[in-house]
């Protein structure tokens, strides 16, 4: 859990603050998304992102301690830490952070509290980044290592070269001549019409 802000707390105290948070955490994993104040979400979010952490380790050590801060006394919140482990880490696996958003609804009726709704974020990782991922795996497939020439068959290559006749370089040319002229012509029929 990060360092307590300064002032007054969200419950009566530390401990009553921790419980409350990682009771809000339960509550989120079990529902995928809650309404609360703008204060207690922007406090749940690192809470609630470092259990998604440990969770995406997946180890012993990791259930447990993610066991010790939902209190596991109940087959409820057991039932939660396993959907936490097998449903949402997985989902979550190719996200480096983020886990969660906060989307502010307005003031809420009775006391005009600012309320907002966090919710985990289990699309896949944007497009725009999912499309780079491919384009690059496709560039290694589609463009494999050219294999090196032997310095026998450069030399080969380079007598064929040397073979060809001046004339046989020009008759080369001229095609490539008539063909830059031909573009000359054709605009200049366009200007006198």
């Amino acid at each position: 859990m990060p360092a307590p802000t300064k002032g007054p707390r969200l419950g009566g105290g530390p401990a009553h603050e921790r419980l409350m948070l990682n009771n809000m955490a339960a509550a989120l994993f079990e529902h995928k998304r809650i309404t609360t104040t703008v204060t207690k979400a922007k406090r749940l979010r690192p809470v609630a992102e470092r259990l998604i952490t440990f969770a995406k380790r997946g180890d012993l050590a990791s259930r447990r301690r993610v066991q010790a801060a939902i209190s596991a006394r109940t087959n409820t919140n057991k039932g939660i830490i396993h959907e936490l482990f097998t449903e949402i880490a997985p989902q979550l696996a190719e996200r480096n952070g983020g886990y969660t958003r906060i989307t502010k609804i307005g003031n809420r009726k009775g006391d005009n509290a600012p309320m907002a709704v966090i919710e985990l974020v289990l699309e896949p990782v944007s497009a725009k980044q999912a499309v780079v991922k491919e384009a690059e795996k496709a560039t290694s497939k589609a463009a494999p290592e050219a294999p090196a020439e032997t310095p026998a068959e450069a030399e080969v290559v380079e007598e064929t070269q040397a073979e060809e006749t001046p004339a046989e370089a020009e008759a080369a040319e001229a095609p490539e001549a008539e063909a830059a002229e031909a573009p000359a012509e054709e605009k200049k029929a366009d200007d006198a019409k």
